[in-house]
């Protein structure tokens, strides 16, 4: 685990000419690692080195994307300004989204900290360019949702790189979509895919935090496996 204030040294990393073999201490780990990825919202006010976090987004971006297309597009909100209005459309979706509950569903929705907006020292706002050429449309003729698959597939391998660093990822999506591209400059065939907030966790937890709030318990993997 690096320290906060070296980057992972990801040009030793690419330079290894033979396979690596995983064996049993590792995949215990990575399954730690995997056990251990919460969504992030509670956050120490320390700043983070913006080398660090550029060299997990480095790496991250070696994640699948459809047609080697490479759709996935970083905006980091660092501006007072650009972070308020990121807050004020938080704001408004999380009130609409209150209104649609009832009873004690709404009392047990207000309780729960939904976003790490107030404290996060990094926020990223990413997209998919589904207008890019890149990859010449291989594998997404027929399913042009796959480039925004592909940046989602990217935020989840950013997402464990981040916490095997010790560092803590919070996916903000109760966000009006084009009310956030807007304000903070999109370029034309820009998909919102999520909000991201990283930082120090204030501490680390092995249950997600809507399980131990009582929101939703996590399902035996049976009930998402059929056969034919």
């Amino acid at each position: 685990m690096q320290d906060g204030n070296q980057p992972v040294n990801t040009q030793r990393l690419s330079q290894s000419k033979e396979p690596p073999e995983f064996d049993t201490a590792f995949r215990r780990a990575l399954r730690d690692l995997m056990r251990w990825r919460r969504d992030v919202r509670h956050f120490r006010a320390d700043p983070v080195d913006r080398g660090l976090v550029m060299a997990c987004l480095e790496e991250a971006c070696k994640g699948p994307s459809v047609g080697n297309s490479q759709p996935w597009r970083f905006v980091f909100v660092d501006t007072p300004e650009a972070r308020a209005k990121v807050k004020a459309n938080f704001e408004s979706a999380n009130a609409d989204a209150l209104g649609s509950y009832h009873g004690e569903k709404a009392e047990r929705y207000a309780r729960l900290k939904l976003s790490g907006l107030d404290i996060a020292p990094v926020q990223i706002a990413v997209f998919a360019d589904l207008e890019s050429t890149e990859g010449a449309g291989l594998g997404a003729r027929t399913m042009p949702e796959t480039k925004a698959y592909s940046v989602v597939a990217a935020i989840q391998c950013l997402w464990l790189l981040l916490r095997a660093e010790g560092l803590g990822l919070g996916w903000v999506s109760i966000l009006e979509p084009d009310r956030l591209s807007a304000d903070l400059a999109a370029e034309p065939g820009w998909r919102f895919i999520g909000h991201l907030c990283i930082g120090w966790p204030e501490e680390a937890q092995e249950h997600p935090e809507l399980e131990r709030e009582g929101w939703q318990a996590r399902l035996p993997v049976e009930r998402f496996v059929k056969e034919v």
